[in-house]
């Protein structure tokens, strides 16, 4: 199998960068100054599960038209960069390879199937909290380093995932190979959405939230909130999976805050419309109330309001 991997930033880098660890044939497509220092000095990875420090093939755009056939590509842009990242994979979806986005959240999904059909693009997701360093090294920021993946509803057996399945093994990465890819994409979203909502608005890791009178109780309402969207939705969270995420979301002393809040504590852009206002019009769309997450939306709303003046 040949991977094609967009960018070579936190989740595209750490991922792209074990399966090349293990032997596979993976490409990263990215821009040319990043190409360069690639090119330099290899993809470099600080991980609590071991560093690495690897040679990697590169791309730029202008060099994608003529290179060699893909069979995937991995697909782990920014949320507001997505239009671009679909122009930049294209060549490759064009001569036959299928799109695996772990992008947060599922609006995504509408974007891609309009631009390549519904065919080339199936469904994955991923828990990593990974970043660029000053020097341009993936620095891996805890344990958990996962992907999970499996055809969409209505789409055949695909080799490609068998063959990723057999990579991530060959590379020792925790990986889920599931019949039920959406189930595993809303157990994600509501969980993270529940994260982002509560973390960013009250600019705070949830340890700190949670030791506030009523602090743990937002967060878990913010939780049930999403969990009727998603029930709504025809995805109902399983019990099991709502439990170990309520337990995260009210866990004292956790430093846990999503990547989100990391990217507007930098006063950089944030996917807040991808996810969090996303569940609050899916919400509307099913006439359910949702106040706190409508008023994380507003505040989120505000942030980039600022920021872009």
């Amino acid at each position: 199998m040949r991977l094609l991997v967009l960018g070579a930033g936190g989740t595209g880098g750490y991922f792209g960068g074990r399966l090349v660890q293990a032997g596979i044939d993976v490409s990263f497509l990215v821009r040319p100054a990043r190409a360069a220092l690639l090119r330099e000095r290899g993809l470099r990875i600080r991980s609590p599960l071991g560093d690495a420090d690897v040679p990697v093939q590169v791309l730029t755009a202008d060099e994608l038209a003529d290179a060699a056939l893909f069979d995937l590509v991995l697909l782990s842009a920014k949320a507001y960069d997505l239009d671009s990242a679909l122009d930049a994979i294209a060549p490759a979806v064009d001569t036959g390879a299928r799109v695996l986005p772990l992008l947060n959240g599922l609006r995504h999904y509408d974007a891609l199937d309009a631009r390549f059909g519904f065919q080339h693009v199936l469904g994955g997701l991923c828990f990593i909290s990974a970043a660029l360093g000053a020097d341009g090294e993936i620095l891996h920021l805890g344990k958990p380093a996962s992907m999970t993946f499996g055809e969409r509803a209505g789409q055949p057996p695909d080799a490609r995932l068998q063959a990723l399945a057999a990579a991530c093994a060959q590379a020792g990465i925790d990986h889920v190979h599931t019949p039920d890819i959406a189930q595993a994409q809303w157990v994600k979203y509501s969980f993270l959405t529940a994260l982002a909502a509560g973390t960013c608005a009250m600019r705070a890791p949830i340890g700190t939230i949670v030791a506030g009178e009523g602090g743990a109780d937002h967060m878990a309402a913010l939780h049930e909130e999403c969990l009727a969207v998603a029930a709504a939705s025809g995805q109902p969270v399983p019990n099991a999976a709502q439990v170990t995420a309520r337990e995260t979301l009210t866990a004292a002393g956790s430093p846990m805050k999503a990547s989100m809040l990391r990217d507007l504590e930098a006063g950089q852009r944030v996917e807040a419309a991808h996810i969090v206002g996303d569940m609050v019009h899916r919400a509307g769309l099913h006439g359910i109330a949702v106040p706190r997450l409508h008023a994380a939306w507003v505040h989120l709303q505000a942030y980039e309001a600022q920021r872009a003046g």
